[in-house]
């Protein structure tokens, strides 16, 4: 694996956290069962907002469409 930088000066401190990050990621990825689904956070899930119920028609309807209630 080959890590190149591209733009900036990163110190040495700041290319050892970086690529510790990297090294970490794929060993996790090596170690999941194959066909597993990567997790989501819950705060980028789409069905966090569709699970509520649907607005009703009328005048106000367009601003419930986002927050739920």
């Amino acid at each position: 694996m080959t890590i190149k930088v591209v733009r900036g000066n990163p110190t040495p401190e700041e290319l050892a956290a970086a690529l510790a990050v990297v090294r970490a990621r794929a060993a996790a990825a090596a170690a999941a069962p194959p066909g597993a689904l990567a997790s989501r956070d819950s705060w980028s899930d789409p069905s966090r907002i569709a699970a509520h119920r649907l607005p009703q028609p009328g005048p106000a309807a367009w601003g419930r469409t986002y927050w739920p209630g």
